[in-house]
């Protein structure tokens, strides 16, 4: 019996869930407009363990999308995480949040193109090809009409999450492909963590920190 523990905080979704190896058991998750990490993750720890109907003492590791994402939102996701595996004797699992994103669209050619709304016109993306094999790593992309276009002329492209608005509205080619209402969720999670337990893929508990890809950055305060 391998059960992991599944947490997902990196946007407005806050989805927990428990994996015995790579079955899906039980998920609790709320995307609400504002962020209730804080206020539901450990209430739905609490619930999906009660779900599975198992023991904290039986889970065997727990795995975090480690991002990019809310820099909030992944703080309390990774501190958490930390927490538990350092209360329950536990190895921690981190998995990058645009490729559990990609997991959502299974395809038999083209690429599949993740992306996060960052800042204005910009977004966190990567690509993957038709086997879920990341061709084009995380990174912080300003979009414009040129974006992605090597990959465009070449084969479909399906582009899923949050920041596909920002690319459909600048965007024409006849093979690009929109899934925008997707967000990632832990249930997501499972399969890619337990190939990692398997391998014995494990974080350094104590000095793991989320994958921010780009510094934090505040808006300044209005001059009175």
């Amino acid at each position: 019996m391998s059960k992991i523990i599944c947490l997902e905080t990196s946007t407005t979704n806050c989805s927990v869930a428990i994996y015995n190896k790579n079955q899906l058991i039980h998920i609790q998750e709320d995307n609400s407009d504002g962020y209730s990490h804080a206020e539901k993750l450990h209430l739905f720890i609490e619930e999906v363990i009660q779900g599975a109907n198992c023991k904290i003492e039986e889970i065997e590791a727990i795995a975090v999308s480690k991002g990019p994402g809310s820099y909030t939102g992944l703080r309390i996701g990774v501190s958490t995480a930390k927490g538990l595996c350092f209360a329950l004797g536990i190895p921690l699992i981190s998995i990058n949040t645009l490729e559990s994103l990609a997991q959502q669209q299974k395809i038999s050619s083209g690429y599949i193109i993740p992306m996060l709304d960052a800042r204005r016109m910009e977004v966190y993306t990567m690509a993957l090809d038709e086997n879920h094999n990341v061709v084009n790593p995380s990174n912080a992309l300003v979009l414009n009409e040129n974006s992605y276009t090597n990959y465009l002329d070449e084969k479909n492209c399906y582009f899923i999450g949050s920041g596909v608005t920002k690319f459909k509205e600048i965007c024409d080619s006849k093979n690009a492909i929109y899934i925008e209402n997707a967000i990632p969720s832990a249930k997501e999670l499972g399969k890619i963590a337990y190939q990692k337990f398997l391998n014995k893929d494990f974080e350094n508990v104590a000095y793991f920190e989320p994958f921010y890809l780009k510094d934090f950055q505040t808006t300044p305060p209005k001059k009175k």
